[in-house]
């Protein structure tokens, strides 16, 4: 009986790793269709019965989104991206120091560009701890399987600008009236800045506190520089 138990236990994870590889692996040259964060986002919009957002969404490779944006979201989420194979330790060791210093107050999050593509295509919104290994596991994949060109062309296809919106091109369509290639420094740190909560925040209508944000971004963008085969010399 033990034995049938782990020999079905084995075949589980077996087949755990290869669909969750050959996912991963897919993506890796495929764009995905749909995430689940859209597909439920979708749903608690009709269960909540406020406003309908929708689901609006267009991809476009790497190359028609401006390098201004590449490094605002760099600046704005992880600015140390190009250092680290998808958890930044010293980040994680400050927001957990943090959140006991101010333990009941607001949360401090590590999260890199990596984990929140991870999230972003594959899994769903949370904090719960299965919801946090789940992300771990499929950033190891991503940061094995697709490199740091893949990662960032996938999250800025992916992740919501505005409610409802998802993706650089379709966000600078909406509301700049312009592509995703045209968008200037000043546009892309303001969308960056939205980012934490682009359901509260509206980039093309900023606060004081996102024109704070949005400037600091915009300082943090002069440092950062993308790697050249990634625009074949754009600049």
């Amino acid at each position: 009986m033990i034995l049938k138990v782990l020999v079905w236990t084995a075949r589980i994870v077996l087949g755990w790793f290869i669909v969750t590889g050959l996912w991963v692996l897919t993506y890796a040259i495929v764009r995905p269709p749909v995430t689940p964060v859209m597909i439920i986002a979708v749903a608690e919009d009709l269960i909540d019965g406020g406003k309908w957002y929708g689901l609006e969404k267009r991809w476009v490779p790497l190359e028609q989104i401006s390098p201004h944006l590449v490094r605002a979201v760099i600046a704005a989420e992880d600015t140390r991206f190009f250092e680290h194979r998808g958890f930044d330790w010293d980040a994680i060791d400050k927001a957990q120091e943090l959140n006991e210093r101010y333990r009941g107050r607001k949360l401090y999050g590590a999260s890199t560009i990596s984990m929140q593509t991870a999230k972003n295509t594959f899994l769903w919104h949370g904090r719960n701890y299965f919801r946090k290994a789940l992300e771990a596991y499929f950033t190891v994949l991503i940061e094995t399987l697709w490199g740091k060109r893949r990662i960032v062309e996938v999250y800025l296809n992916v992740v919501e600008f505005a409610p409802g919106v998802y993706g650089a091109e379709a966000a600078a369509q909406r509301y700049w009236n312009k592509s995703a290639a045209a968008l200037t420094a000043s546009e892309a740190a303001s969308m960056a800045a939205v980012l934490p909560n682009p359901r509260r925040w509206k980039f093309w209508r900023p606060t004081p506190y996102i024109r704070k944000r949005q400037a600091i971004i915009l300082e943090r963008m002069s440092h950062i520089a993308l790697p050249k085969d990634w625009y074949h010399d754009r600049r």
